[in-house]
């Protein structure tokens, strides 16, 4: 969740994690080069470089991270080749394939609900919705949607019906906002809409306690205000009901690229909430904690502690949840003593986790108050301390990342950012989304530090030139789908551009698996399950495609995988341990091609997706639409709204 300030010139980056895995192909029959790039080289006997070697022919991995989108969301509507099936709105009946609501509608209708003591993920119900308020313009330009901020969006009726409604039915996917042009420009061409609110305690609510039927109950008591009195108003309504159309049209790249390649229907974020945490997994497979300054686990400030009981005299709004002034410190509740039941909000979900036919990882360390939504990294990209407000501190002990894993072993990696700037970051550029930006052991270490160091025009560069690291996290900067201040057609654009960069150089994409998706579910409803695995997620169901010459062709895979699975793909490919005793790359595969692993909690590592034995080579064109012309610069964006 986060807020950016949107800039005259459009620039790209990259901020994507890993990948993981187990099969046995050789090497020996993948084509292509060796991979160059940042970080340390293998060194052949003659003293040559040459890349380690892998268990399957891919020799470059690339993970492209969009933002705060859920599969339903995106592929509410997408229809699978003959033969296969796939899970979403239109394939269970709640919704048509024209966007109206389906014969199962009432499987998603929104529920109301009562809370006024202790958070609970089933609190009482005390009724259904009839019809859900108009969503919120949120922080969305006026330029965008030609209205005042934090207001009901009048381009929707005030009677939608009581679950998903299809967007563009008011929204054209295409916007030019030429009709708001008296306000000024708008950043890019796309549906604008206002942005639900995600954050660890409220997504757990929205998910767990009623299949997924309190999405819009949850959020438009929760707030995120931190503890204001009287509470904030909260400028939501029904935002996180709404889905795109495929079936008609909408996201049609990746649409596309789903029907060329590999997509999941049971990929995950790892964590519950938002942006940074889920960044964060996919680097770690674990997550970020309060520390001193000499890495020892000791409590944060008071202030930052999340409490998410109801305030008194009120229905479920959080006692200390979100942001407060950025003037005023230790003011943002994000950390919680997740091994401790007693602290706010921990025993309810200790108390649902035991109820589970099986039993969770235990992984929350005792002592340790864990990072559960944004905020900024402990050092800046020069390798100095972030002092900045809302900074978790840097990460000496209980933090393994995946780049350092990589380095160890001789293996090239690199973190690309929109908005890079050649070391001085624009707005653009994502602060929290490089979960190695965090770590001391990397950003101490200049030689190490330097993988993190990158801009698009560079993964362009590389791409172009074949010396992309074996190993490549790729983050898109205002152009990743993020709502609020950006639109899914400007990460589309984003996607094609990249993937047409590979492909371009035909070597390196005989040896390149690129990964796609969304660092979380951004609030938005879905219907798919959700395999607890421990205290910190599984979340929501967010979109996966795999774009390779190894995939399976037009494939929906049911396989059981969240954001972890990526690291445990490059593990696999790598031949390497997991990272730590606690990391959740640890977890089993899960059964393949099953919604629900035969034996709970497991995760599978992507390579069912893949056929290394009959590779296409051939190339997708993709269309990249034109970005408009900028008169000016245009709003901005804050940490706490990833």
């Amino acid at each position: 969740m986060r807020y950016r300030l949107t800039q005259s010139a459009r620039v790209l980056g990259t901020a994507a994690l890993a990948a993981a895995a187990a099969v046995s192909v050789t090497a020996a029959a993948a084509p292509g080069a060796a991979a160059h790039g940042t970080g340390a080289p293998g060194t052949g006997a003659h003293g040559a470089w040459r890349a380690p070697a892998t268990t399957t022919p891919i020799k470059h991995v690339i993970v492209i991270i969009g933002e705060n989108h859920s599969f339903d969301n995106v592929f509410a509507t997408y229809q699978p080749p003959r033969g296969q099936r796939i899970w979403n709105l239109l394939s269970e009946g709640i919704v048509t394939k024209n966007g109206q609501p389906g014969p199962d509608y009432r499987e998603a209708e929104q529920l109301t609900a009562s809370d006024t003591k202790t958070y609970s993920l089933t609190p009482k119900i005390t009724g259904m919705y009839k019809t859900l308020p108009r969503p919120d313009t949120t922080y969305v330009s006026s330029a965008c949607d030609g209205q005042p901020q934090n207001s009901p969006d009048k381009r929707f009726p005030a009677d939608l019906p009581a679950g998903p409604y299809q967007i563009t039915r008011y929204v054209p996917y295409d916007d030019s906002h030429l009709e708001y042009a008296r306000y000024g420009q708008c950043e890019f061409y796309g549906a604008y809409v206002g942005d639900p609110i995600h954050r660890f305690y409220q997504m757990y609510q929205q998910t767990m306690g009623y299949h997924s039927r309190l999405y819009t109950w949850a959020i438009n008591t929760a707030g995120d205000d931190n503890g204001a009195i009287p509470p904030q108003p909260i400028h939501q309504g029904s935002v996180q009901m709404g889905f795109y159309n495929m079936a008609e049209g909408d996201a049609p790249i990746l649409r596309d690229l789903a029907q060329h390649y590999a997509i999941s229907d049971n990929y995950h974020q790892a964590v519950q909430g938002g942006t940074g945490a889920n960044h964060i997994a996919l680097g770690t497979g674990y997550a970020a904690s309060y520390q001193d300054a000499a890495g020892k686990a000791v409590s944060p400030p008071k202030g930052e502690i999340d409490n998410p009981n109801p305030k008194p005299g009120t229905n479920n709004n959080y006692t200390q949840d979100g942001y407060g002034s950025s003037a005023a410190p230790d003011t943002g509740g994000s950390y919680s003593e997740c091994a401790d039941p007693s602290q706010p909000g921990v025993g309810a979900i200790d108390s649902f986790l035991a109820k589970l036919p099986y039993t969770v990882m235990r992984n929350c360390q005792p002592g340790r108050y864990y990072l559960l939504n944004n905020y900024n990294a402990g050092y800046n990209l020069n390798g100095t301390v972030n002092t900045q407000p809302y900074t978790v501190p840097p990460q000496k002990t209980g933090y393994v990342t995946i780049g350092s894993e990589l380095s160890a072993h001789h293996i090239t990696w690199g973190y690309y950012g929109q908005g890079y700037n050649n070391g001085n970051p624009t707005s653009q550029y994502c602060g929290i989304c490089d979960p190695m930006q965090y770590s001391a052991s990397i950003m101490t270490n200049p030689a190490l530090r330097k993988n993190v160091q990158h801009g698009y025009a560079d993964f362009l560069r590389d791409a172009a030139a074949g010396t992309l690291p074996a190993v490549t996290f790729l983050k898109p900067g205002d152009d990743d789908g993020h709502p609020g201040y950006s639109a899914l057609a400007a990460f589309e654009d984003f996607t094609a551009q990249s993937i047409a960069a590979v492909q371009a150089n035909p070597k390196l994409w005989r040896s390149t698996a690129i990964f796609v998706t969304f660092d979380e579910s951004g609030g938005y409803y879905d219907s798919g399950y959700i395999q607890p695995v421990s205290f910190f997620g599984d979340g929501p169901r967010v979109p996966m495609i795999v774009v390779s010459p190894y995939v399976k062709r037009d494939f929906i895979d049911h396989t059981y995988t969240d954001h972890v699975s990526l690291l445990k793909f490059i593990e696999a490919n790598w031949k390497l341990a997991p990272l730590t005793r606690y990391s959740e790359d640890n977890l089993p595969n899960a059964t393949p091609g099953v919604y629900v692993p035969k034996d709970r909690p497991a995760i599978g590592n992507l390579m069912t997706m893949f056929d290394f034995r009959h590779p296409d080579f051939a190339t997708t064109a993709l269309p990249v639409r034109a970005t408009p012309a900028h008169s000016a610069a245009a709003p901005g964006i804050r940490t706490s709204q990833r």
